[in-house]
């Protein structure tokens, strides 16, 4: 095989940043070769005038990010993340075994009860077949595999290590699946509770009350100032019930479409990390996800730069990801990780020193994974938590609505009563 020259950029274990050149049979030499003297690849690209093709025709794996190549839209099917986990780790216990990945592709294609999902795989599996690497054949369905899963299956091929990179892949969506569960638990039940709250009362004024109405006209008692105010609220909501309707469909619309535009996007995102109560909670939850993202990155051999590209495009807020975007610049630029982060006043110096530690100490994907695990047990407290406080908040705002109403209704009655036995 051809000696190729490679030019890098690469950190050391005190921190400092180190350019040069070097002669490697292919990149995945080259980045073992740094690797083994103790550097982190911040990037590695060839030398101009030396030609190389990657392997099945997929672009350089530590040039960068992964170049997706076509798109098949005819595939659109929608798979859950317990069958992504399944797939992953069942291709990954075949490749350590030694079967043929084609081989191992066949054998789960026939196991997938999915067949959208199923289609997809025999897809990829032909690609292979026909001489593609699998992040090759991966990268033409984007809806099924994320750059995430697509960049670090390609470190795992350029390294020969793809069986230990699958086994990571998989703790990585396990540990991702978790926490999306947990975001769910937190949210379902105050939502819930809040639309049974909204319905019990648009029918008792709806349906209810009108009910009543006569009978207090033939009352001979002035009614009391809670029952006049429900007999009022019941009235201007029957007779504009059309405009409330489609008052909540106009504003409905536009807070979507506002919402799909990037200033709507960064207000959005701002507010749900600032909100009271719920705001420490999604904080928490984009902090485990960078945190973990960045980690099962670095280990697989994905280069710093390519990494915190992808972990902006996939850390879900977009606060968090315009301050890795800042952060990435920096480090293009030589400065540590750490520092930038730090700037930024996004993520809370906690995160920034472990950062900072792990960059001079060599450590900076086991520590990463170490804050991963922190806040994924705090979001799994705080969720917690904040369900044994909704919930008799909940119920103490349904009862105080519909006492209400009973009281208003009854007071009359009782009135009429005490006058008659007077």
């Amino acid at each position: 095989m051809t000696v190729e020259v490679f030019s890098y950029k690469a950190r050391g274990t005190d921190g400092q940043t180190s350019t040069g050149v070097l002669k490697a049979e292919s990149e995945s030499d080259a980045v073992n070769e740094l690797h083994q003297g103790g550097l982190t690849v911040i990037s590695l690209d060839r030398e101009a005038g030396v030609k190389a093709a990657a392997p099945g025709g997929s672009s350089a794996p530590f040039s960068g990010l992964f170049s997706r190549s076509r798109e098949v839209p005819a595939h659109k099917a929608r798979v859950k993340d317990a069958e992504m986990v399944v797939f992953t780790r069942q291709l990954a216990t075949m490749v350590g075994s030694g079967i043929p990945l084609v081989d191992g592709l066949e054998i789960l294609a026939e196991q997938i009860e999915n067949t959208g999902f199923r289609s997809v795989i025999e897809a990829v599996c032909a690609e292979v077949r026909g001489g593609k690497d699998l992040s090759s054949a991966l990268s033409m369905f984007p809806r099924i595999f994320p750059d995430i899963y697509v960049n670090m299956i390609c470190a795992g091929e350029a390294s020969g290590q793809l069986d230990t990179v699958l086994d990571r892949l998989a703790e990585y969506q396990e540990a991702s699946s978790a926490l999306k569960s947990d975001i769910k638990s937190a949210m379902t039940y105050p939502i819930v509770s809040l639309l049974m709250v909204l319905g019990i009362t648009f029918f008792l004024l709806v349906f209810v009350i009108p009910k009543f109405e006569d009978m207090f006209s033939t009352l001979n008692v002035e009614l009391p100032a809670i029952t006049t105010a429900l007999l009022s609220a019941s009235l201007f909501l029957r007779e504009n019930v059309l405009y409330w309707v489609g008052g909540a469909v106009v504003l409905g619309a536009a807070v979507t479409y506002w919402l799909r535009s990037d200033s709507g996007i960064t207000a959005r995102d701002w507010m749900l990390i600032n909100i009271p109560v719920f705001g420490p909670l999604f904080r928490k939850v984009t902090l485990s996800r960078f945190s973990r993202t960045l980690s099962t990155l670095i280990q697989s051999g994905v280069p710093i730069l390519g990494a915190l590209e992808i972990v902006s495009q996939t850390c879900g807020n977009r606060i968090f990801a315009r301050a890795v975007e800042e952060a990435s610049e920096s480090v293009r630029e030589g400065e540590t990780l750490g520092e930038p982060l730090a700037r930024s006043g996004v993520f809370p110096p906690m995160v920034t020193r472990m950062v900072s530690i792990g960059e001079r100490t060599g450590a900076l994907e086991g520590l990463l994974e170490k804050i991963a695990d922190f806040y994924d047990r705090q979001v799994k407290t705080s969720v917690e938590g904040l369900t044994s406080m909704i919930e008799p908040f909940m119920i103490g705002i349904m009862g105080f609505l519909v006492g209400g109403m009973v009281m208003a209704i009854f007071l009359p009655i009782f009135k009429m009563v005490g006058s008659m036995g007077g």
